[in-house]
């Protein structure tokens, strides 16, 4: 139980509890009313509690509470622990072999025998709150260490990578619940309070219990086969892929006459392998071919870190307000846009490739731009321009890029032949801005969608329209490119009155540059979720491709 107290400091507190006790009660009865005890219990805490630091948990939290006793009352432990303990007991989520289960199992059987003396009731009542500190702070933070993982996303700037993550620290802490549970008497409702509703939490929740579930019914076995199976044929493998599907509620008998132990890969099995495919990103086309089984093999030890991970980050993302919202999820390539948690529209995108990571960060679109200029980032000019440029001083005109003397409104085009472009190929700046015209080799495509951030980094048209096909969508320098650009439009303009479709398709038509402000201002979040729970209740898996995952779990915490 050590993990979760003050060490040294907090046995100084119970010595402090039992010497303020011994001269409190010189003349006291056995026996006290609930004001009695109370004010006996807060003497003596102001007394044990004033030697510790003004930033310890336990200072902290009785001063908030004005030093009244929350786990114990006059008669021994309160109701509030007793919720509390029922609380950790019927968290399926919580670790049933960690030392924070076995530690609060072991102090509540010790609650049950807590003496009258007043020393012994308050040595319990820190006890407890160091207990529901462990607990509280499992629930609400979680146990992804964002120091450390901030650390590594920090050290592969070496590598020339650079990767971003901004959280939104969770704005219930383990105190304000405590002071909820005394203000309105219930300390299940008040927790109940701190637990995320967003991205579909609760559900989540659940999956991750029932994972638990069927890990301690032994899980599922591995499936062992070479080359490509395809539907219609016979393999001695069919059985065990038939029930390592039913074991995840993929696969369903389509008549009573099933027969499981069949080798004939059939209709109804090519209907679960299809619906377990998409349910990974996968490509779903029934044919179990090398991923599908790498992915049926990962064990469901590993699903159930990959589900606490996922349930870890949403904790520290922002809760977008009621209304329309846009969500896009990078692992799954997709743009998702809601209101009040309805999907209303889903789109892929292509997001950026693993060595130039899309940010993960909350913003709010602003305008929308028609015919956008692209203004060409430093590091792009740097990395591919430049080396072009190099070779064939007029490479650029063939994709109508310009190359101005400067970003000002006076700023003239040069002829680049005139410049010795090697002098900036690894300089701290360039003093040109390149910028491709409007027109259908535009970058940006037609459409721009804007949330002004530290990231540049926006929603926009492709003319590469091809690369929506693939399964894994990778491929930008960190801005988010969208298959369906004008629809989005057109769902913006059903709400939007300063976007007038009809009018917007005569503008695109043309190559003349349109800003369109946005008086009503749609919440964006760019999120990492290798696992979620989808807008039709189902659980839903993706590859890892930052690798974010594995840098998170090395400094996982256990409980």
């Amino acid at each position: 139980m050590l993990q979760y107290l003050e060490h040294v400091s907090f046995w100084r507190i119970i010595w402090i509890v039992g010497m303020c006790w011994f001269f409190v009660t010189q003349s006291a009865s056995a026996k006290m009313s609930t004001l009695e005890f109370q004010d006996a219990a807060a003497e003596v805490m102001i007394n044990a509690l004033e030697t510790q630091p003004k930033k310890s948990f336990l200072r902290q939290l009785y001063t908030r509470l004005l030093f009244v006793p929350v786990w114990v009352d006059a008669s021994g432990m309160s109701p509030y622990a007793k919720e509390l303990f029922a609380q950790i007991k019927g968290d399926a989520t919580l670790d049933k072999h960690g030392k924070l289960y076995r530690d609060a199992l072991a102090l509540e059987a010790e609650a049950q025998t807590v003496g009258e003396s007043l020393t012994d009731k308050l040595t319990l009542e820190f006890k407890i709150s160091q207990i529901y500190k462990g607990y509280a702070d499992y629930s609400i933070y979680g146990s992804i260490n964002w120091g450390a993982f901030l650390a590594r996303l920090w050290n592969i700037k070496t590598k020339d990578i650079h990767a971003d993550w901004v959280t939104h620290k969770p704005k219930i802490d383990p105190v304000m619940v405590l002071e909820d549970t005394v203000l309105n008497g219930s300390f299940t409702k008040a927790f109940d309070k701190a637990i995320p509703t967003r991205y579909r939490y609760r559900e989540f929740q659940q999956a991750l219990a029932h994972y638990i579930q069927l890990q301690e019914q032994g899980g599922w076995q591995s499936v062992h086969f070479k080359g490509a199976l395809k539907p219609g044929k016979h393999y001695a493998v069919i059985p065990a892929i038939r029930e390592r599907l039913r074991i995840t509620d993929d696969y369903r008998p389509c008549s009573e006459e099933h027969n499981s132990s069949s080798t004939l890969y059939d209709t109804c099995l090519k209907e679960a392998v299809i619906r377990f495919q998409a349910r990974n990103g996968l490509a779903a086309s029934g044919v179990i071919g090398k991923e599908t089984k790498r992915v049926m093999n990962v064990s469901v030890a590993d699903r159930i870190l990959t589900l606490r991970l996922n349930l870890d980050r949403i904790k520290w993302l922002r809760d977008p307000p009621p209304g329309k919202h846009v969500w896009i999820n990078i692992p799954a390539f997709m743009l998702y846009f809601e209101e009040d948690g309805k999907l209303l529209q889903q789109i892929k995108v292509i997001v950026g490739k693993p060595d130039h990571p899309t940010p993960i960060f909350s913003d709010t679109v602003e305008a929308i731009v028609l015919n956008p200029y692209w203004n060409i980032p430093k590091s792009i000019i740097q990395k591919e321009m430049i080396p072009k440029l190099l070779r064939n001083p007029y490479a650029l005109k063939r994709k109508g890029i310009e190359i101005f003397t400067g970003w000002g409104a006076d700023a003239t085009p040069i002829d680049p032949a005139s410049v010795n472009w090697a002098q900036y190929r690894y300089s701290n700046s360039v003093p040109f801005r390149f910028a491709q015209l409007p027109g259908r080799r535009n970058a940006l495509g037609k459409i721009k969608f804007l949330f002004p951030n530290e990231f540049s980094v926006y929603m926009h048209d492709t003319p590469n329209k091809k690369l929506f096909k693939r399964n894994v969508r990778a491929f930008s320098h960190g801005c988010v490119r969208l298959s369906q650009p004008r629809e989005l439009l057109k769902t913006f303009s059903t709400f939007e009155p300063n976007v007038d479709f009809e009018k917007s398709q005569k503008i695109l038509k043309s190559k003349k540059k349109t800003y369109i402000n946005l008086p009503q201002k749609i919440p964006v979040d760019i999120t990492y979720l290798t696992a979620w729970i989808d807008h039709n209740g189902k659980l839903q898996f993706r590859n890892d491709i930052y690798h974010y995952d594995k840098m998170q779990l090395q400094a996982y915490r256990k409980w």
